[in-house]
């Protein structure tokens, strides 16, 4: 009787495991998600996305803050898209623990930050790397937008 108990409780670990294995953040309706990654820049704006193109960690979220105030969660596969005024920006990212990436932006100009997840102590680890247009493009196409405002 003991083993059929044993066995059980690891089917139930499994199954729960599974079923909670991808996180979800509130995602953008499709047309916008389209319309964000068709964008330029406008003359007097910077346009930033911050994404999140790896599937490991799939089961993490991760707080995001734009100059210190929150925007929301990334989770795997996903991206945030801001327009904003030129100067000085700091991104962070907090997990297990907090990376930073200020951004000096300028008007006209789109840049790319790539959330990186590392494998930490006791959760997971992040890491923000600005990163050249063509592997940015790559990585928001790979991506779907989170709604923001929620």
């Amino acid at each position: 009787m003991k083993r059929k108990t044993l066995l059980y409780t690891i089917l139930t670990g499994v199954m729960a495991m599974l079923l909670g294995a991808c996180a979800s953040v509130p995602m953008a309706p499709p047309e916008m998600d389209l319309k964000a990654k068709n964008m330029s820049a406008p003359a007097d704006k910077a346009l930033v996305y911050l994404y999140r193109n790896e599937s490991i960690g799939a089961a993490i979220k991760m707080t995001v803050n734009l100059d210190g105030r929150y925007q929301g969660q990334t989770a795997s596969k996903t991206y945030f898209m801001w327009l904003l005024p030129p100067g000085r920006h700091e991104f962070a990212t907090v997990t297990e623990n907090t990376a930073t990436l200020p951004l000096d932006a300028k008007a006209g100009e789109t840049y790319y930050i790539w959330q990186e997840v590392k494998m930490g102590a006791w959760s997971a680890r992040s890491k923000l790397q600005l990163v050249d247009p063509a592997t940015g493009r790559t990585g928001v196409e790979e991506s779907k937008l989170i709604q923001m405002g929620m």
